[in-house]
């Protein structure tokens, strides 16, 4: 008992110092550390500096009594937790229910025999290394939870990821489009935020999220037939209304899975992204020729970088563009094309865009050969 003791402080704070000294022996004798002070100012002082594991408190002192030296530690976040046993000769019920009412756990009337003080002191250090345990254990479940979420989370986005490279490979001859895009996306999203207008609706879990979605947003080019998709040459009319379905196809079968789970937000954005993100800020795109801020800010974002990594990409149709050739079309396309403040924030990051591109349309290509 005495070595587990050894490792408890108590705090004695009364102006008697007859009390005190009785107190300290008492307790030290059965092996805890005891700080003695005199009032309730110097033992606040004391406490800015230590914490100890339980506070034996008079009420009746000079200049502060036990009650305002209570609610002071309740008002402390750090120290509102330690437990305070108020020791006082004071025996009506008011003091009594006043005690409990400014934060006390238990209260003692003096005279008392040290056998009910070490009984009392035993028991709320005894409550007090339980609760400091039980919350070490919740802490710990806590971040073991946390990491399996994270796993099931990793593998989640992993499988994603899977399923949206078999639509990249199908017509992107580097097969970097999607780390391209998320990079890009994630990049211009942070750069307007930057705009005042925008301060509000672009947060961190926004740029989370379309970081991790962007690779959904041309998931439904699995359901269009390699014959158009890949065709070498300008695609029929007919044809091209067929590419012109793949937006539905992709949110579609997104909306499959946020039937499952309609409060996440990263599926409802992959959603936004599938289906708008060919969507022109003058209304003349499809699939539903929405205009300006009804189409959602994740796609307005995404058609400028779906467009500038169209541009600076090998396809089947067409030789990469160079960065300038990319950017004249993007300034030829804003208003029209392209919402002004994306552009506007596209062209605060254009020379960022061009690296990223080039390293890492250079890295995918290494890799394949």
């Amino acid at each position: 008992m005495n070595d587990h003791n050894e490792q408890t402080t108590i705090m004695l704070v009364d102006d008697t110092p007859a009390n005190l000294e009785l107190l300290r022996a008492m307790l030290h004798k059965k092996g805890y550390k005891v700080l003695v002070f005199p009032g309730g100012e110097p033992a606040l002082r004391a406490l800015e500096r230590k914490e100890p594991d339980l506070i034996l408190l008079d009420i009746m002192m000079p200049e502060m009594n036990g009650f305002e030296v209570c609610g002071r530690l309740k008002e402390d976040e750090r120290l509102r937790e330690i437990p305070v046993i108020f020791i006082s000769a004071l025996d009506d019920t008011q003091s009594k229910v006043r005690a409990f009412t400014a934060g006390g756990v238990d209260y003692v009337t003096k005279p008392f025999q040290p056998e009910e003080i070490l009984a009392r002191v035993q028991t709320h250090v005894t409550l007090r290394q339980v609760r400091r345990e039980l919350e070490k254990h919740m802490s710990e479940l806590e971040e073991l939870v946390r990491e399996k979420v994270k796993e099931i989370s990793d593998s989640q986005m992993a499988t994603i990821h899977a399923m949206s490279k078999l639509a990249e490979y199908r017509d992107d001859q580097t097969g970097r489009h999607i780390e391209r895009t998320r990079e890009l996306c994630a990049m211009l999203a942070g750069k307007l935020r930057e705009n005042p207008r925008y301060a509000l609706l672009i947060d961190d879990s926004f740029i989370e999220n379309i970081y991790h979605a962007s690779p959904l947003h041309d998931i439904g080019k699995v359901g269009i037939p390699d014959a158009i998709l890949l065709k070498p040459g300008k695609l029929t009319e007919e044809e091209f209304e067929i590419i012109k379905r793949h937006p539905r196809i992709g949110a579609t079968t997104l909306s499959w899975v946020r039937s499952k789970y309609p409060q996440n937000a990263f599926i409802n954005m992959g959603i936004a992204l599938a289906l708008f993100h060919h969507e022109r800020w003058d209304g003349g795109g499809y699939p539903d020729g929405l205009a300006g801020e009804d189409i959602p800010l994740s796609a307005r974002i995404m058609a400028l970088v779906d467009v500038y990594d169209a541009l600076r990409s090998d396809r089947p149709y067409k030789e990469a563009f160079p960065h300038e050739t990319a950017c004249r079309i993007i300034r030829e396309g804003n208003g029209t094309h392209f919402d002004p403040s994306v552009v506007d924030a596209f062209f605060a990051v254009e020379q960022e865009f061009e690296q990223i591109c080039d390293h890492m349309t250079n890295e995918g290509t290494e890799n394949i050969l």
